[in-house]
């Protein structure tokens, strides 16, 4: 097909978490493009699992893993995404200008790095990147080595999804309350673990059971707090938690991350990127480790989070440090792991709009 295919120079390929979703950083890279003329001449089209699910506002869509979907990829001048287009093979239009934002910053080990035993990751397919953003020079090194990729290909810019983490306000934050038909008077937690690849059901569905008893927590903070329960979106059932009306509230399919962080006062999480990303508003965290040597025996991490945060392997742990512990005393550790792991965010938007049109401008 690439040796037939006519390349088309005005038509950019958008798809994000491999057609799952229409967020991320590719969405904020789209909604800036469509409001900026350079772009006006220029074809958008997204890819979608399922098509029918999604409404954009300028463009076209398409099915993933269509003959349209590998067609239109070929043809494309541009490709965004926060994951793969390939698709698990590896390919690449003649014409095609690469632009990966992938989708977090790690702390759990990535390709290369992940043990062989572990099944669930890793592929053979070539990395034909030409720019990759990065938050960090540790995160810029960790992807380069690990998807080989050529270190002076990554763009330390910050991740475009972010930036609007800097511009909310307290009116934000409320409106965001009140659409979620969320209290006013009460401190909001966001837990938002990641999921498991080794905990899986019959059906190979992963799922997740945290140690955690919500019962206890409503009756120790509920006067003070409600809580949302985000699960990753890998996770097709969260197992040994029951939603308490009013304090407990599953957010796991809400479709905006960045709503529920800038609507959250507290973030607590394990081993996922979201800490990252939730340290830019200067918000307390808390890291909740209840397996993790498990954890780092079956996937690993790069560095001790439970050392960088203020954390605890039980749930005991944590609501000690909630109901005893200083924000400021908190705030101090995220300010320092913040410093370590985020050396640029705010304008990532702006900064991969002008390098993309840069490098695909007609």
């Amino acid at each position: 097909m690439k040796k037939l295919i006519v390349p088309q120079n005005n038509l950019i390929l958008f798809i994000s978490f491999g057609g799952k979703k229409f967020d991320d950083s590719p969405k904020a890279i789209y909604d800036q493009m469509i409001r900026d003329n350079r772009f006006d001449s220029y074809e958008l089209v997204w890819a979608f699992q399922n098509p029918e699910d999604f409404e954009i506002p300028r463009g076209s869509k398409v099915k993933t893993d269509s003959l349209k979907y590998y067609v239109i990829a070929l043809k494309s001048r541009c490709w965004i995404t926060n994951s793969r287009v390939e698709r698990g093979l590896s390919f690449k239009g003649k014409n095609t200008f690469y632009f990966n934002t992938w989708h977090g910053t790690p702390i759990k080990k990535m390709g290369t790095d992940i043990s062989h035993n572990n099944k669930s990751f890793g592929t053979k397919a070539k990395w034909d990147i030409d720019i990759m953003t990065s938050q960090s020079k540790y995160e810029a090194d960790i992807f380069a080595r690990v998807f080989d990729i050529e270190r002076e290909k990554f763009v330390i810019s910050g991740l475009p999804r972010n930036d609007v983490l800097i511009d909310a306000t307290p009116k934000i934050k409320k409106d965001i309350l009140q659409k979620m038909g969320l209290p006013l008077d009460k401190k909001v937690i966001l837990y938002a673990p990641t999921f498991r690849e080794y905990e899986r059901d019959k059906q190979l569905n992963c799922i997740m059971a945290p140690p955690i008893d919500f019962s206890k927590w409503e009756k120790e903070i509920g006067e003070e707090y409600i809580l949302l329960l985000r699960a990753h979106y890998e996770v097709a059932e969260v197992l040994n938690v029951n939603q308490s009306q009013g304090f407990v509230y599953n957010v796991s399919d809400y479709p905006i991350l960045n709503e529920l962080m800038i609507a959250s006062d507290v973030l607590i999480s394990d081993y996922s990127s979201i800490f990252f990303d939730y340290s830019i508003q200067n918000k307390p965290m808390i890291c909740f480790a209840y397996d993790y040597d498990t954890y780092t025996d079956k996937r690993g991490l790069y560095f001790n989070v439970m050392k960088a945060l203020p954390s605890g392997s039980n749930e005991n742990d944590i609501l000690d440090i909630i109901q005893t512990k200083s924000s400021n005393d908190i705030l101090t550790q995220v300010k320092s792991f913040r410093k370590s792991y985020v050396q640029s965010f705010g304008n990532a938007t702006n900064s991969a709009i002008d390098i993309i049109y840069e490098n695909i401008k007609k």
